[in-house]
Formats: structure tokens, C-alpha cells, sequence
């Protein structure tokens, strides 16, 4: 990313009640709603971790949220699992919600967060076998399947990366 690319000014800070929320409409009402009035709230009882994209004049541009979560053993591709120990669960991290504010979107912003997240779930010192998202319809599905996240059998709006992937994409 060049200096001069407007990607470059932007910052993404974990969420403090210094930022204003108000005004943030993304076009998903359920996201918008969350953001709004309940992420501050599972912030402060460790539930998830919300991150907000703020542009060069302070305003939030976006938000996404990281938690903690599992993936049953017979969710993966037999493939997948056979290569894992036989514990019914294995750990992974949960992008839980990821939402650009409408006036904002079309600008790659998605993307930036979701590089941003990807890093700081990769960067964490804590285990975890991948990150996954549950996405919220069809245009979401291809969003992640673009960056290279993969469908669970049978649940094609839940998807994966593995971390093993995403740690050789920072290098």
C-alpha cells in the first residue's frame, strides 16, 4: 500500500466509548442494532472483542468483532480432520460480526478490516485452529470465499481459514 493511498490513513482501534455510534448504518439492521447497543457491552463482560475502523476525520467507518469459539470435529472435511488430534472440539477464533457503514462502502474497507482482524487473530497468544465466520447471506458467502475462506460441509454460510493459512499470508 503506497503512501498516498487513502488505505493508509485509516486506523483500527479497539472500541472506546470516545467513538460515536449513533449515526452507523451499514444496511444490515441486525449489525447496525449490535453495534449500536450491545458491543460495547460485550466488551466489558469479555464476550467479544469489538475493533472499529476509523477514517483520517475520526469518524467510524466500520467495526468487526473477535471471540473466542470451537469447531466440532465432524464439522471439517473428513480430509481436514483426519490430520487433527480426536478431540471433539478444536479451538478457533470467531469473526463474528463485520460490518462497513454505508457511506463508506465500496472502498475496500471490507477487505482492510478483515486483513486487520485475520492479523490480530494470527498474532494472538492464544491456540486456535482457524478462523471462522458464520456470514450473514449469499454476498457475504462469496465475500470470505474471495479471501480464500472455505465452506463447512453442509453449512455453506459457515466458513473457515486455517490458521496455518492465514499465519504464512503475514509471513
Amino acid at each position: 500500500m503506497s503512501a498516498a493511498s487513502p488505505l493508509a490513513r485509516l486506523r483500527v482501534e479497539a472500541l472506546a466509548s470516545s467513538h460515536d455510534r449513533s449515526g452507523f448504518e451499514s444496511g444490515a439492521e441486525a449489525l447496525d442494532r449490535y453495534f449500536r447497543t450491545q458491543a460495547s457491552q460485550d466488551a466489558r463482560k469479555n464476550i467479544a472483542a469489538p475493533f472499529v475502523l476509523i477514517t483520517p476525520e475520526g469518524s467510524v467507518a466500520g467495526y468487526y468483532t473477535l471471540s473466542a469459539t470451537s469447531i466440532s470435529l465432524a464439522e471439517l472435511p473428513e480430509l481436514t480432520a483426519r490430520k487433527l488430534p480426536r478431540y471433539p472440539l478444536v479451538p478457533a477464533t470467531l469473526l463474528g460480526r463485520l460490518a462497513i457503514d454505508r457511506r463508506h462502502q465500496g472502498r475496500g474497507y471490507g477487505r482492510f478490516l478483515l486483513a486487520d482482524a485475520l492479523y490480530r487473530s494470527c498474532r494472538a497468544e492464544i491456540a486456535s485452529f482457524a478462523v471462522v465466520v458464520e456470514a450473514s447471506d449469499e454476498p457475504a458467502r462469496r465475500f470470505y470465499e474471495h479471501e480464500c475462506f472455505l465452506s463447512l460441509p453442509g453449512q455453506p454460510l459457515k466458513l473457515y481459514r486455517p490458521m496455518a493459512d492465514v499465519v504464512k499470508l503475514f509471513g
